[in-house]
């Protein structure tokens, strides 16, 4: 799968190349502070071959990278909730330190929650941002999700224990968006 964002940006499927790449840009505690502690810090090769087999087993495919041509940035991909939540998909981003603040993680979100309604059965996407990233805020906001809740003191990061902030998009909603 690919999907053109714009310049030379794409999401695109992953591949066994990309653990290299994976691994430079993922080993930054500024990337690892903003995601759960099961995304490694210190971050090695190690993790992202073995981060790149799980996901090569996942049918359908639901993992993808942000990248240019030369090289992947970044990661974003959905996780299909179970049991009755079978029609709710959490999505999950992460971009490279030098690459925030171009646009990219926008655009990536906007093309995946557009390439998820058109190809799963799910009616709501959602995405929790940890209290002290707004860039990440913005970043859901831009691409049509909207605040539903705030978990207080709901994550144990840093030793802190801080609000998630819940952002959701439902299908009929991304629906009357494309239609104008």
């Amino acid at each position: 799968m690919t999907i053109p964002l714009f310049d030379d940006w794409r999401v695109r499927s992953l591949m066994p190349a990309d653990a290299e790449a994976i691994a430079k840009y993922a080993n930054n505690r500024n990337v690892s502070i903003n995601l759960r502690d099961s995304f490694p810090y210190p971050y090695t090769l190690a993790d992202a071959q073995k981060w790149l087999r799980s996901v090569a087993a996942r049918q359908p495919e639901t993992a993808w990278a942000i990248a240019s041509s030369r090289e992947v940035v970044g990661g974003i991909g959905i996780h299909i909730q179970p049991d009755v939540y079978r029609h709710s998909a959490e999505l999950g981003y992460w971009l490279g330190e030098p690459f925030w603040g171009k646009g990219i993680a926008t655009a990536a979100v906007k093309s995946v929650v557009d390439f998820v309604f058109r190809n799963f059965d799910l009616v709501r996407l959602f995405a929790g941002v940890f209290e002290w990233n707004p860039a990440s805020e913005r970043v859901l906001k831009k691409a049509g999700f909207v605040l539903e809740s705030r978990m207080r003191k709901s994550v144990l990061k840093e030793g802190k224990h801080i609000d998630q902030l819940l952002y959701v998009i439902i299908r009929e909603d991304w629906e009357k968006n494309i239609s104008h």
